[in-house]
């Protein structure tokens, strides 16, 4: 990976306690903007998926800070309530920008991660440069009534969709399209033939590789907001 990697401690406070999460932050040399990085519901910060994404933004001169979410950090399987995972990012988010210098901070995540800081944004509880979301989990599969949009157009920074187009959390599309209209900025950029993790069928490859491909197309959107 492009830039060295730091092991970090974050202090995150709860409602109920005052708890830590690991990070891992990579910063290559002269990076022009810095992405906090959330994992999805299954996985922790150093999924294979989100190792390979932040060695992608890496050799396009993005920093990025990948961290776990307290249930993760417990060993956990299930998520805790949303209000922990907002207070996370609001942690997250400040620790960023302090090891950021200077630079546009960005916040992105996988499938809950993502959700997760929409809602920390539409909340005000941070303000990052544009929010991407690799597989917005848009609803439960086969449950489109069940659709997580009511914040979304809440949220003031500009938003970037990477969607697969077999994701079963985004069918039918039309919904997200209109989910995506309803918003103050945002715009959606479609993966042909992948799934949920962007998986595409009969073309099988190792998790890190599909992140790192998904690089260059997020970067160039953050180049043009900065």
């Amino acid at each position: 990976m492009t830039g060295a990697v730091r092991e970090l401690r974050i202090p995150v406070a709860l409602p109920s306690a005052q708890v830590e999460v690991s990070a891992d932050v990579t910063q290559p040399g002269d990076s022009w903007a810095c992405v906090a990085l959330a994992h999805g519901a299954g996985a922790g910060y150093r999924h294979p998926f989100l190792v390979g994404f932040a060695r992608g933004l890496a050799g396009e001169g993005v920093a990025t800070l990948r961290f776990n979410f307290p249930y993760v950090e417990a060993g956990r399987r299930m998520p805790g309530p949303a209000a922990h995972a907002v207070a996370t990012w609001a942690a997250v988010h400040a620790a960023a920008g302090e090891r950021a210098g200077g630079v546009p901070v960005f916040a992105a995540g996988k499938s809950y991660g993502g959700r997760m800081a929409s809602m920390a944004a539409a909340e005000g509880v941070i303000a990052p440069a544009g929010l991407v979301y690799l597989g917005y989990p848009l609803h439960p599969p086969g449950n489109p009534e069940k659709a997580r949009t009511a914040h979304l157009p809440d949220v003031p920074q500009p938003q970037l969709f990477v969607e697969g187009t077999t994701d079963p959390f985004i069918d039918p599309h039309e919904q997200l399209e209109r989910a995506v209209a309803s918003c103050r900025r945002a715009q959606i950029a479609w993966v042909e033939g992948g799934g949920h993790s962007f998986e595409i069928k009969g073309r099988k490859r190792p998790a890190d590789e599909v992140g790192a491909e998904l690089a260059p197309l997020v970067a160039a959107w953050m180049r043009g907001l900065v």
